[in-house]
């Protein structure tokens, strides 16, 4: 009983920190990737509720289809950094 609670506590934890990390990172890469990870413990917290299920469609839907999808876009609308752009920043 001590380690779920100890597990939903940290993946809680994970979550929210996650969570915020997509609103208030600046770089739209790093967001998505944040992204994942709160999706993943999503998918965590239900697997502790034992809705496996839900689990495997939060992971093939939200992480395996939405999540691509915005990431395949994030690269593909990207503007390439000259190499003064790259010095300077």
């Amino acid at each position: 009983m001590v380690y779920e609670t100890l597990a939903f506590g940290l993946f809680a934890v994970v979550t929210i920190a996650s969570s915020l990390g997509v609103v208030l990172v600046r770089d739209v890469w790093h967001s998505a990737l944040l992204l994942g990870v709160a999706l993943l413990s999503v998918a965590v917290h239900y697997v502790m509720l034992e809705a496996e299920f839900l689990a495997a469609m939060q992971i093939l839907v939200y992480v395996g289809g939405v999540l691509v999808l915005i990431t395949f876009a994030v690269m593909l609308t990207r503007q390439a950094q000259t190499e003064e752009e790259v010095t300077e920043a």
